[in-house]
């Protein structure tokens, strides 16, 4: 059987169709949830892009959360299994962190195939100039915002990349989601006699910026003269927005998911006009979600993580395995294990707490009854997940914070029984993983942060790409 496995960067669960979501278009996610098995307790771990990856590639919970740093040599990976199984194995992508700056997730594959010019990638240079690209013009929405935000390019380097790597996008055909997947859809042609494929298909978007084709941004905006047009101030600024920019940016985010969704059909149109529906199994998910206005927390990723950044989609297809929804909760280490099982693959020793989502979803019982997710550069912990409430776990207890899914405020005064249970689960979730006694001491008494913490979150002579080399410009 050949195996899919999609990996969307910043999609929140409750921004898909098909988990009920009655005002954003998501009609190719929706009819591959239709014939798949959607699991609607699904949360990310490690947090965020690249430490997600890393659980996933792992197939392990880490101490107790992978820190952001290159992919290890020495530790059994997914496609190396795949391989090792005789499954040829092949990334395509266009998230950048995945290679650059020596990430090194190229390496378990035998073949890669990178898409350039998303957000923070370091593409293309020309002379110091602003970029105006073709969908970009200057709105009175954000004359709050002096031009100059834009035309300066000091501490706008990010921006300035991506505007010099898009220059020359023109058609709906030249944006970095169509590319990928037109790319995925190229090798599912080229592929179509083969049974023993595993491809990872990494797509960027929606993550910022909420740069997106004309008629997406119209979308979901409430403004008749609206022409789809985008303003490069929307990326260039934080601190207070107007109320009509924020309606801007939520709207964007939406028509950034339709986007990806509409190029996400491309590649479901090609398994099906090829047969490759009937032979290949699809694990399709999300990294985390995001902020989009709510509370205090801006139009972005924040720290600890709430709900919305947290929940993640989850559905896995796989031919005459049946399809429904699940309850059980189920998080990235568990991909390993369906992916393998559904190749035939050995799972590494080392894999020992990844579960098997199609079993989950036929009745075997989950080891898992709390989810936890967090940072390990986070001062406050983590967070647990359960039916219907959630927990900002503190070190110590005295800052711990609780809410009720589904809502956006935390609770009052809430129940310390309550809070209580929910620490209790969240810290004996960690010590059923094996999490090391000194980080289990700090989450119940607090204090300073263990040393090997630290240790695991640095490496030394190694810095995130983007935090040191746009000065070079």
């Amino acid at each position: 059987m050949n195996i899919i496995l999609l990996v969307v960067d910043t999609l929140r669960y409750d921004h898909v169709g098909a988990n009920g979501n009655d005002w954003i278009k998501t009609p190719n996610f929706d009819r591959l949830a239709a014939k798949s098995w959607v699991f609607d307790r699904a949360y990310c771990n490690s947090f965020p892009t690249i430490p997600h990856r890393t659980d996933v590639m792992y197939g392990q919970y880490a101490n107790p959360f992978h820190p952001w740093k290159p992919l290890a040599y020495d530790i059994p990976t997914l496609p190396r299994t795949l391989a090792d199984a005789g499954y040829a194995t092949q990334l395509i992508h266009d998230t950048p962190h995945l290679v650059n700056g020596g990430h090194g997730f190229d390496s378990p594959f035998a073949c890669w195939t990178f898409i350039r010019g998303a957000e923070v990638d370091r593409a293309w240079m020309t002379d110091p100039e602003p970029v105006m690209l073709s969908n970009w013009k200057f709105d009175p929405v954000w004359d709050f915002r002096s031009r100059d935000s834009f035309e300066n390019p000091a501490g706008k380097l990010m921006l300035s990349s991506y505007a010099r790597s898009n220059r020359n996008r023109r058609r709906l055909e030249d944006w970095n989601a169509a590319r990928l997947f037109s790319t995925a859809s190229e090798f599912v042609a080229d592929n179509q006699n083969r049974d023993n494929f595993f491809l990872w298909v990494d797509c960027f978007d929606p993550h910022e910026p909420w740069d997106v084709p004309p008629e997406f941004a119209k979308m979901y905006v409430d403004d008749p003269n609206y022409d789809g047009s985008i303003d490069p101030r929307a990326f260039c600024g934080g601190g207070q927005i107007t109320p009509e920019a924020g309606k801007r940016l939520a709207a964007w985010y939406a028509g950034k998911v339709s986007w990806v969704d509409h190029c996400f059909g491309e590649m479901l149109d090609k398994l099906e006009e090829t047969g490759l529906m009937e032979t290949t199994a699809l694990v399709v998910t999300a990294d985390h979600g995001t902020n989009v206005g709510e509370r205090n927390l801006g139009f972005s990723k924040s720290c600890p993580v709430c709900e919305q950044e947290a929940h993640v989609p989850m559905m896995v297809y796989a031919p005459g395995q049946g399809n429904g929804r699940c309850d059980a909760v189920v998080q990235p280490q568990d991909i390993f294990a369906t992916v393998a099982r559904l190749a035939g693959a050995e799972l590494p020793a080392a894999v020992t707490q990844s579960q098997d989502m199609l079993e989950l979803a036929k009745g075997s019982p989950s080891q898992s009854k709390v989810a936890v997710a967090g940072e390990a550069s986070c001062n406050r912990p983590f967070t647990v997940f359960s039916d219907e409430h959630y927990l900002h776990v503190s070190s110590g207890g005295a800052d711990d914070v609780l809410y009720r899914n589904g809502e956006l405020w935390p609770i009052e005064s809430p129940d310390p029984a309550l809070v209580a249970k929910l620490r209790a689960d969240g810290i004996a979730e960690f010590e059923r993983r094996g999490v090391a006694a000194e980080f289990i001491e700090w989450f119940r008494m607090g204090g300073e942060r263990p040393e090997s913490w630290e240790r695991g979150v640095i490496l030394p002579g190694w810095n995130r790409y983007w935090e040191n080399n746009y000065q070079q410009w």
